[in-house]
């Protein structure tokens, strides 16, 4: 089985920056790809960043040039640099591990955009 656990969420003010963070544990394949989402109120949950092993990079349009996703595969870490932040990435971000064609999601951490 595997685990994740996202911290780093809070409340910040329009154009500040956030950090999240995702610890994954159990039984990690060294082939995976980590990714962050996010689902508002009242939305479908959507992709907001994904990187592979290999350090390969994809970004929702509407995250691009703010956003930067990063892991330390030694750790089985991924983080999420949030910068510019609006008052619409206000949502609740996830991070999901996929691997030999499963899935796995963490619990979320809320993310308020807010003057």
């Amino acid at each position: 089985q595997v685990q994740l656990v996202e911290s780093g969420g809070g409340l910040v003010q329009p154009g500040g920056s956030l950090r999240l963070s995702c610890a994954a544990s159990g039984n990690i394949f060294s082939n995976n790809v980590l990714g962050w989402y996010r689902q508002a109120p009242g939305k479908q949950r959507e992709l907001v960043a994904t990187i592979t092993a290999g350090g390969v990079r994809n970004y929702a349009d509407s995250v691009k040039g703010r956003f930067t996703v990063s892991r330390d595969n030694a750790k089985n870490t991924v983080s999420l640099q949030m910068n510019s932040l609006k008052t619409e990435d206000t949502a609740v971000y996830y991070c999901k591990l996929r691997q030999a064609l499963r899935e796995y999601w963490g619990q979320g951490t809320p993310v308020t955009v807010s003057s």
